[in-house]
């Protein structure tokens, strides 16, 4: 069975062309249930660098399946035999203003648009920069 990834390695992705955020926003907070958008957040901002966009994507989707941590092996890899959206399609980088940096060992933090490391990222030439999706065609 082919395992796909989302991981990307000495990466900067910016936000896409057609976001209206100028800044990095927080999503926001549902009293209900937390969005997708609010639980990569979490994650991503309070461990800059600790996990990679795969550990971040699975995570969320196990959190909103209810899947047992003794069932975390298993479900990641049904989870990724079939290719899944990468951080490029985050509401994160389409929505709230966050660019993604990933280091050499595929880990990531966020930055928002108008920080000063965002826009160092930009201009990185030892970086592959990307744009996020686009909202709308």
């Amino acid at each position: 069975m082919k395992i796909h990834t989302t991981n990307y390695y000495n990466t900067f992705i910016e936000i896409a062309e057609d976001s209206t955020a100028q800044v990095g926003e927080m999503p926001p907070v549902k009293q209900d249930a937390k969005t997708v958008a609010q639980m990569q957040f979490d994650m991503v901002a309070n461990n800059p660098y600790i996990y990679t966009s795969d550990d971040i994507l699975f995570q969320v989707f196990a959190d909103r399946n209810d899947i047992l941590e003794s069932e975390y092996t298993e479900a990641r890899t049904a989870f990724f035999s079939k290719g899944q959206p990468c951080f490029r399609a985050s509401p994160l980088t389409k929505r709230y203003g966050w660019g993604v940096h990933y280091n050499e060992e595929g880990k990531m933090a966020i930055y928002g648009a108008d920080s000063e490391e965002y826009k160092r990222f930009v201009q990185d030439k030892k970086l592959k920069v990307v744009k996020a999706m686009k909202s709308a065609k």
